[in-house]
């Protein structure tokens, strides 16, 4: 049996209790009940004591500082109770206060310490005992600025058993601006009066991590006076939500990173501060708590080696994926997807005049990756082909000269081969990034688009000097036929034979191909225009579509092509046709007396038989055309092989030389054809021997005299007056 307390009783206090004894004998009612007076007769005594457990204990009551406590108005067995007050002691082992009889609704006030919902009440563990935090007689409402646990004193007063917590508490930005006594500023209570923290039976990890989540955005996005000192917009801190991590989390991703897993909880920092989670020189390591393996790859590449040299320029997890609105790279708005990643990603350093100056690095690597094929059909829409991070990787980027680097020589058939089926050694002879401005890197490609640029001006600039004197010389000659000055001769009804059916599909033929080709060739080289995005507005799928209309437009042109060599080769009319479109020194002479007469200085008009210089050098133009753009499309068509056999160089000059053939011949057909078709004032608004395969006796005596003087010649020679005749392919139809 445990013996009785000991307890210390002085003379004072055996006389005073005598004498209220004797007047409780006297006075008191058998029934009256017990007072505060009463206990007070002994517990207002300083000297009384008691031993427990060893321990001395005072039964000390300070009567004022009851009488100022919310419990004033209560008495003193209200909370003592379950002993006899006649028996002094009044009982072995005290039954201690049961708080709950009154504060029955004090465990779910006190979520931050959950244990408290399995409380009884009375004394236990201090971390549910009511007394260990309120205290005792002294007890003060908590919304008395003296008490203990008044809001400017939570950090200190729960800080003493929570030490490690106060400590990170009282450095962090919450802490600092608590401590400064801003408006808003959370203290311990703030937060853990929520149920932020316990994992129990019905609420899992996940419904934890959301109420944090939730709870952080109660002060940083709804509160506005909180979100009015802080820099970051709403919209900023809002995109949490909608980010991959937070769409995995109310999916029900435990492991879904919320504000807490980032930015800390006690312990959390203002970004600018060296020590914060999310400070730039530390993202890395915040990031690897769940993309460990990543992580290290980053550490051991060109960026994460910089960072840890103290580069504060060196790009860092958030400023390639973002921060609070990261995407999936799936996304399509996600800066790292795949259509996104070179432009908004590595351009924005990697173009940087800054930067590059700053660390001697090439400031050419978007704008040359931008004008490549890859670069390009990025642009057009492309998700399929190569980006930067197809090549150099994401996270483990080297530079090309580490023989580990998925861009070094000895790797680049291998990084290649990930697309190129096949790829070889020869996929790395030849710049990566090409610039064909720069002579000394790629001299080859720089003459060739030099030479061309040459022949364009020079061929596109004669051809705009000859058609527009021709063109003020017959307009000027029309307009005096029209005022009467000039009396034109007056012509007959014949129509004369210029294109026979045959010829009129092959010319359809290549209408439509080299018109098809001019649109989707240019729809690859210039995905901005407007009018590649008007056609981009039509369907999604234009642009994938583009490289296949592109390849059959291709093939109908070559097969119109094969054709007409076997016409010309073995049809009588096609090898007369090619007879007369030999070019001749006549046709030197035709030209300069032409400019001599367009400029004024000759009165004669040189006269043109079946074709003049002009349909001759167009003729042989077009020949000269297809053949290169032909073969050159077959290589940029093939590329695994043709990269393989002629090298990545070879590969970049046929693609050069179609590219400035293309604009070459596009603007022939405008300027001369275009002119001479539809233009031209004899001829205009439109030659229509293209589609009726005949011209009019006008016509042949404007543009090819000689032609209709043989044909008259032969007529009358052979009798003939109103019946065409098929000789060398001429015929006259008589109306």
């Amino acid at each position: 049996m445990t013996p009785l307390p000991i307890f210390r009783v002085p003379r004072t206090f055996l006389f005073t209790s005598a004498l209220a004894f004797v007047f409780l004998i006297l006075v008191a009612s058998p029934t009256r009940a017990q007072t505060n007076e009463d206990c007070l007769a002994c517990h207002s005594d300083e000297s009384l004591t008691m031993d427990k457990n060893g321990k001395t204990i005072s039964l000390f009551v300070k009567e004022n500082v009851l009488g100022s406590s919310p419990h004033r108005r209560l008495s003193c067995v209200a909370c003592h109770t379950g002993f006899d007050k006649d028996n002094i002691p009044h009982k072995e082992t005290i039954t201690p206060i049961n708080c709950m009889t009154c504060h029955r609704d004090a465990p779910p006030k006190h979520a931050f310490h959950p244990q408290m919902m399995r409380a009884s009440g009375r004394n236990g563990t201090p971390d549910v005992s009511c007394k260990n935090c309120h205290g005792t007689h002294d007890v003060v409402a908590p919304s008395d600025p003296s008490a203990r646990t008044a809001p400017a004193k939570q950090p200190d007063f729960c800080g003493k058993c929570h030490t490690a917590e106060r400590k990170a508490f009282t450095e962090s930005a919450h802490g600092q601006a608590f401590g400064s006594g801003i408006k808003g500023a959370p203290n311990c209570v703030a937060c853990h009066r929520n149920d932020l923290t316990k994992i129990r039976p019905g609420r899992d990890s996940v419904q934890v991590k959301v109420a944090q989540e939730k709870f952080c955005l109660s002060c940083h996005l709804d509160d506005e006076s909180v979100r009015s000192r802080v820099a970051p917009s709403a919209g900023f801190i809002a995109a949490y939500e909608h980010s991959v991590h937070g769409s995995a989390l109310q999916g029900g991703n435990a492991k879904a990173a919320n504000c807490i897993d980032c930015h800390g909880s006690h312990q959390m920092l203002k970004a600018n501060d060296p020590a914060s989670k999310v400070h730039k020189s530390n993202i890395p390591q915040t990031c690897s708590k769940c993309h460990e393996d990543i992580s290290k790859e980053f550490t051991e590449s060109i960026h994460g080696k910089a960072l840890t040299q103290g580069i504060s320029d060196a790009p860092v997890c958030t400023n390639c994926h973002g921060e609070h609105n990261i995407l999936a790279r799936t996304d399509p708005s996600s800066p790292v997807a795949a259509k996104n990643v070179s432009a908004q990603v590595c351009s924005p350093c990697h173009s940087s005049v800054k930067l590059t100056e700053k660390y001697g690095i090439a400031s050419d690597r978007f704008t040359t990756f931008a004008d490549s094929y890859h670069g390009l059909a990025i642009e057009g829409g492309s998700i399929e082909v190569a980006n930067c991070t197809s090549c150099h990787s994401a996270h483990d980027i080297k530079p090309s000269t580490d023989s580990t680097s998925s861009t070094h020589k000895g790797r680049l058939a291998e990084t290649c081969g990930q697309c190129h089926r096949g790829a070889n050694e020869r996929f790395a002879v030849g710049s990566v990034h090409v610039d064909i401005s720069n002579r000394e890197d790629d001299p080859l490609l720089y003459w060739v688009a030099t030479l061309y640029l040459v022949l364009i001006v020079a061929t596109i600039g004669g051809m705009l000097f000859h058609n527009t004197i021709d063109f003020i010389k017959k307009a000027r000659r029309k307009l005096l036929i029209r005022r009467g000055v000039i009396h034109e001769e007056h012509m007959g009804h014949h129509l004369y034979l210029r294109m026979s059916l045959g010829e009129r599909i092959q010319h359809g033929s290549l209408l439509v191909s080299f018109i098809t080709l001019v649109i989707t060739g240019f729809m690859l080289r210039y995905p901005n225009a407007w009018w590649v995005a008007a056609i981009g507005d039509f369907s999604d799928e234009a642009f994938d579509l583009r490289g296949i209309v592109h390849r059959v437009a291709a093939v109908v042109m070559i097969m119109a092509a094969l054709y007409h060599i076997y016409y010309v080769f073995f049809v009588p009319r096609g090898k007369a046709l090619v007879r007369d479109l030999l070019p001749k020194f006549q046709d030197l002479l035709d030209a300069r007396d032409v400019l001599k007469y367009n400029l004024g200085l000759s009165q004669d008009k040189p006269k043109f038989g079946r074709f003049s210089y002009i349909e001759k050098s167009e003729y042989w133009a077009l020949v000269w055309g297809t053949v290169v753009m032909g073969l050159t499309g077959f290589i940029m068509w093939f590329d695994n092989t043709f990269i393989g056999l002629l090298t990545k160089l070879g590969y970049d000059v046929a693609r050069q030389v179609h590219f400035y053939e293309a604009w070459l011949a596009t603007l022939a057909i405008i300027v001369w054809h275009f002119y001479y078709v539809i233009f031209n004032p004899d001829t205009y608004p439109i030659n229509l021997a293209f589609w009726t395969g005949t011209i009019t006796e006008h016509e042949m005596h404007e543009e090819h005299p000689l032609e209709l003087e043989e044909i008259r010649r032969e007529e009358a020679e052979e009798g003939m007056i109103t019946v065409s005749g098929t000789e060398n392919g001429k015929k006259t139809e008589h109306e």
